[in-house]
């Protein structure tokens, strides 16, 4: 049944404060300039993808509007396992023609796009069990391991992106990966300080030993010598990924040649910044500013990196 009156209103409120979240990012989740249909779209997989991941860090106020849609109580709602159990069941009314509509605004909207570009659930599961992992894993011992981990948590989104926009093909989907996953590890490298609070470590054990970094290294204020050593190898990696991925936006035209190529940008630029920050991401993630992006997506479109 669809909602009507202040129950809508309830609906429309929960959906904008998760979109609203867009602005923050790294990179253009659905810019102005694309097709509207483009951007319904996009903004629809960036609601999906955003509350995913809010429910796996523990941020949905436990009897909050988005736990009552999901139909679970606040105490059930404590256990982070138990939302995303019930936010998967959700998921998969969306692809089920003949079932009842989804509870969640956010995954009501995927209903036609899913119709739309004969999506299937997997990316979305993807992204699911990548947030029940964070629930599980907290460190990660090889860079292999960590790359398994991106492959859940990441590479669904430009797998989406190019499914949405008609443009997926086994290359660029391999390149489009690389692009995902480089942007994964810079937002880890950003968030390092955030995420070891959370008690996770997204840099590989094996890295850290090699670089003779402690667990309790990651608690101080600022970065010494050694993280700064480590962070920098890390995110070395990141950009040679982004090397690998940006011959994606070469291989597109018009405007989905110009979001491909904020996607690289943000990436790059986000690594300029935390170069910039001389590695020292600990007191806070480093951003980068508009004149940097912008020179980086001129570079991206002009085939240089």
């Amino acid at each position: 049944m669809t909602s009507t009156g202040p129950a809508r209103a309830v609906d429309a409120g929960v959906e904008r404060a998760t979109l609203d979240k867009a602005a923050a990012e790294n990179f253009p989740v659905a810019p102005f300039y694309l097709p509207r249909s483009w951007r319904d779209d996009l903004m629809a997989v960036y609601g999906f993808a955003r509350l995913v991941d809010d429910i796996g860090d523990g941020d949905l106020a436990p009897g909050g509007a988005d736990v009552r849609l999901l139909g679970v109580s606040a105490e059930e709602a404590e256990d982070r396992l138990v939302l995303l159990d019930a936010f998967e069941a959700d998921l998969l009314r969306a692809f089920d023609p003949g079932g009842p509509e989804p509870r969640h605004p956010l995954l009501l909207r995927l209903r036609p796009l899913v119709r739309r570009h004969g999506l299937t659930p997997e990316p979305f599961l993807g992204l699911i069990a990548a947030n029940r992992q964070d629930q599980l894993v907290k460190r990660y011992a090889t860079y292999d391991d960590l790359l398994a981990y991106c492959e859940l948590s990441a590479n669904p989104i430009g797998r989406l992106v190019l499914a949405v926009t008609g443009t997926a093909t086994p290359e660029r989907i391999r390149r489009s990966d690389a692009i995902c996953t480089a942007l994964q590890i810079v937002e880890h490298l950003q968030d390092v300080a955030e995420d070891f609070g959370r008690d996770r470590i997204y840099l590989p054990a094996t890295d850290m030993k090699l670089f003779h970094v402690r667990e309790a290294d990651l608690a101080a204020p600022t970065a010494g010598a050694s993280v700064r050593a480590l962070i920098a190898y890390q995110a070395q990696r990141a950009r040679d990924l982004l090397d690998e991925g940006a011959p994606l936006v070469g291989s597109v035209h018009g405007r989905l040649k110009v979001l491909l190529a904020g996607f690289v940008a943000g990436g790059r630029a986000a690594v300029h910044a935390i170069a910039a920050a001389e590695y020292d991401v600990l007191p806070g993630p480093p951003k980068p500013g508009k004149l940097q992006l912008l020179r980086e997506a001129g570079a991206t479109l002009r085939g240089k990196g």
